[in-house]
């Protein structure tokens, strides 16, 4: 996998509607994945954990919110994605910004098999780090 970085959009309840619209608008392929395929409690189980729209030239994932967390986007629904396999770099990356920004999910093993975690730069920019492949670890 080479590493890309791609907008993630969060939904309230309705990113099943609004993937799918975007998938009429631009074509490509759309997979979408519930909570409950992920074994997620305490959320809609038939909402969206992820889904990802792929055409030529273009990929935009999107989610709905985990339980309670739609209140606290403020301004801010549009999230910068870093996806890779390379675990040197991604921890390296995800440390640059914790550094300077707050964490708000440690880089750590997920349900969905990969290693995962978030940052709130200086700027306000929520970064999510995801890095392919299971039984990956923090360096």
């Amino acid at each position: 996998m080479a590493t890309s970085l791609l907008p993630y959009l969060q939904f309230d309840g309705d990113a099943r509607a609004a993937m799918t619209f975007y998938q009429a608008v631009f074509g490509g392929d759309l997979t979408i994945s519930t909570f409950a395929e992920f074994g997620v409690p305490n959320d809609d189980p038939d909402g969206v954990m992820h889904s990802e729209l792929k055409g030529p030239g273009f990929s935009v994932m999107g989610s709905d919110a985990f339980a309670g967390n739609a209140g606290t986007w403020g301004e801010n629904r549009l999230y910068a994605a870093v996806m890779t396999d390379d675990i040197a770099s991604a921890q390296k990356w995800f440390d640059a910004f914790a550094a300077v920004g707050a964490v708000t999910q440690p880089m750590e093993a997920q349900v969905w098999g990969d290693q995962y975690g978030e940052v709130i730069d200086q700027f306000g920019i929520h970064w999510m780090f995801n890095v392919s492949g299971a039984g990956a670890s923090s360096a």
